[in-house]
């Protein structure tokens, strides 16, 4: 077990490395979260949809010696329900897709397949990776929110179903449920991982990520899906700025001091850590985050809109209708400010290896009529740049406190080095 509660057996690059030495079997690693998915997930309610007879199929095709040599062989996974799969269901949260079948998998999805990964099912999600929450609840106390709108992704790895699941980020949707129910988000620089054959939102933000136990399986899992192998090296202790921006207001004082105390044990690990404030732009660009999220969507959902308006909930009726009052002219106005947040953004990171901020406001809230705030992962989002969360400690309520990483455009590995060495150096000690 490790400090948050979660048994820590089911790791995805541990795995990978016991089935490819013939220590395991494919098979027997999913009947394992075969049993665990019957045993929980009438509480957790993480998975939509699986078929195990499917599942055990096609593990025992990898033990016959299907996929030899690719990286990601015999590890289990999932899928956010608004990413498309031939072999189950893809509703996308939405009543109106009821029995929607396509006929081809996404693009991750076989990506995964033909690196030998195996497909356990489809999580629950908001509607159209909205704010709008499923049915999911979180593992670690199932009165409370496991956030959104990755949720079925967040819950299913925390309560060890699988080791990975995909999920999706236009806000805060992969950082948020990750912290919540203890375990990682990486939400990948925008456009790394292929989008295709997933339901479109916001076309300027949605960026497909995962979720995995540890920082290691993120990194395992998504060079393998991009026809790498992760390399094991030493990282030197890394340079982290704290950034205080407007968006503190909204963290708890409990989440705050998390944080604070994090940057002091960085520092007695070696880490060199400074303390920056967000350019005025920056701060400016999350305000108008929503504004640009509402306009793209009313684009991207326009057959929902017209043909089956009365079958969105109220929550995402209300936010559409407010785009129509969004003129052409503010939304390219702002994305030519975005255009420049990001060479702002580019000037601050030149100078650090990453950025320190908060991934979620608080622990999970209780109830599960909400899915908590996403507004911490907005400006990154909008920016194209990748963040990995991770929860740091224990709540008042027995319940994780988030952060998030933040690094430059397209160095996602030099993020997912530098929280390695956190997760190891300093997280693993606490």
């Amino acid at each position: 077990m490790n400090r948050f509660g979660l048994d820590t057996h089911l790791g995805a690059w541990t795995a990978a490395k016991d089935i490819a030495a013939g220590r395991r079997t494919a098979k027997g690693l999913v009947e394992q979260c075969l049993e665990t998915i019957a045993r929980l997930n009438p509480d957790v309610h993480a998975f939509v949809a699986y078929d195990a007879q499917h599942a055990l199929d096609y593990a025992a095709k990898i033990d016959a010696g299907a996929y030899a040599g690719q990286a990601l062989r015999g590890i289990p996974f999932a899928v956010k329900d608004v990413i498309e799969t031939a072999a189950y269901d893809t509703t996308y949260g939405s009543p109106i897709y009821a029995g929607h079948r396509p006929s081809v998998n996404a693009a991750c999805v076989q990506r995964a397949l033909d690196s030998g990964a195996v497909l356990m099912g489809k999580l629950a999600t908001g509607e159209f990776a909205t704010q709008t929450p499923s049915q999911a609840r979180n593992p670690l106390r199932l009165n409370h929110t496991p956030g959104g709108s990755s949720s079925g992704s967040a819950a299913a790895v925390s309560a060890g179903m699988v080791p990975v699941a995909f999920g999706t980020q236009t806000t805060g949707s992969i950082v948020r449920p990750a912290v919540y129910c203890g375990v990682v988000g990486y939400k990948p620089s925008f456009g790394m991982l292929g989008s295709a054959g997933m339901k479109t939102l916001s076309h300027s933000q949605d960026t497909l990520g995962l979720i995995t136990r540890d920082v290691r399986d993120a990194a395992f899992f998504s060079t393998g899906l991009l026809g790498a192998k992760m390399v094991e090296q030493a990282t030197d202790a890394p340079h982290i700025a704290v950034c205080y921006s407007h968006q503190w207001d909204y963290v708890s004082e409990q989440g705050q001091a998390a944080i604070e105390r994090l940057a002091q044990k960085i520092e007695r690990c070696g880490g060199k850590v400074s303390h920056i404030h967000l350019p005025a732009l920056l701060d400016e660009l999350v305000l108008l985050q929503p504004r640009l999220f509402m306009f793209e969507a009313l684009q991207n959902l326009a057959p929902e809109w017209h043909h089956h308006r009365e079958q969105l909930s109220p929550r995402l009726q209300a936010r559409l209708q407010q785009a129509t009052t969004i003129s052409l002219n503010e939304y390219l106005d702002i994305r030519q400010r975005v255009e420049q947040g990001k060479a702002v953004l580019a000037e601050l990171l030149a100078h650090t290896d990453a950025i320190l901020y908060p991934a979620a406001a608080d622990e999970a809230p209780e109830g599960l009529q909400e899915a908590g705030d996403p507004r911490f992962g907005a400006l990154w989002s909008m920016l194209h740049v990748p963040s990995v969360s991770f929860p740091v400690e224990l709540g008042n309520k027995g319940l994780p406190l988030g952060a998030q990483l933040i690094g430059r455009f397209a160095q996602d590995l030099r993020l997912l080095s530098v929280s390695r060495w956190l997760e190891d150096e300093v997280l693993n000690i606490l």
